[in-house]
């Protein structure tokens, strides 16, 4: 059974990718605007723990108005959201039998609905698998760290393929590096390097 998974090239992916490998054909898919060629980091994430990987495109229309809405709200939230939801969509109307995503249980986004996935299995006729969502963090952290090389920092300097990275360039691009200081909280992102071993 083929399953397409999105993929940032971060340790919650990575992990998914991982667990999934047991039962599906992974192929970890990064979904880009075309903002950036920060895909091209979970092509070799991908290529170091050994899965394919594809990169397909988005619609630039969501990522404007995602833009929009996280300017308005202030918070990134619904337009990350917005873009998650818009990503699944694309990659649930290939040939796969299945889509799946790193969201963990304790993720604040994005997250997936219990309708959602229902919604996104009836009208696309795949089976939608969140891996994680039975994980916390903290075991995530821990799977993560017997298994994966990891690399992790601020946002802005670690290389990651996340709606996150394109979102940050277009708000930049059309409202200056300001708002994106004003709608983008300081955290940590991850980026795997290889497997452990």
């Amino acid at each position: 059974m083929e399953l397409a998974l999105l993929y940032s090239g971060g340790k919650d992916s990575s992990l998914a990718a991982a667990l999934l490998d047991r039962f599906y054909g992974v192929r970890c898919v990064t979904g880009s605007f075309g903002l950036t060629d920060d895909w091209e980091h979970a092509k070799r994430a991908a290529a170091e723990i050994g899965f394919p990987f594809e990169r397909i495109d988005l619609d630039r229309a969501v990522a404007d108005e995602a833009a929009e809405r996280m300017i308005a709200d202030g918070y990134p939230r619904n337009g990350i959201q917005r873009v998650h939801e818009h990503a699944l969509e694309t990659i649930a109307d290939r040939d796969v039998d299945a889509v799946a995503d790193g969201s963990r249980r304790d993720d604040r986004v994005p997250t997936v609905s219990r309708a959602q996935a229902q919604s996104l299995e009836d009208r696309y006729g795949v089976d939608y698998i969140s891996p994680l969502s039975g994980f916390g963090r903290h075991a995530v952290d821990r799977l993560v760290e017997v298994t994966f090389e990891v690399e992790q920092g601020p946002s802005e300097e670690i290389p990651k393929a996340d709606y996150e990275d394109e979102l940050r360039a277009l708000i930049a691009d059309e409202h200056g590096e300001a708002t994106v200081a004003e709608v983008f909280p300081d955290h940590d992102q991850t980026y795997v390097r290889g497997r452990n071993g």
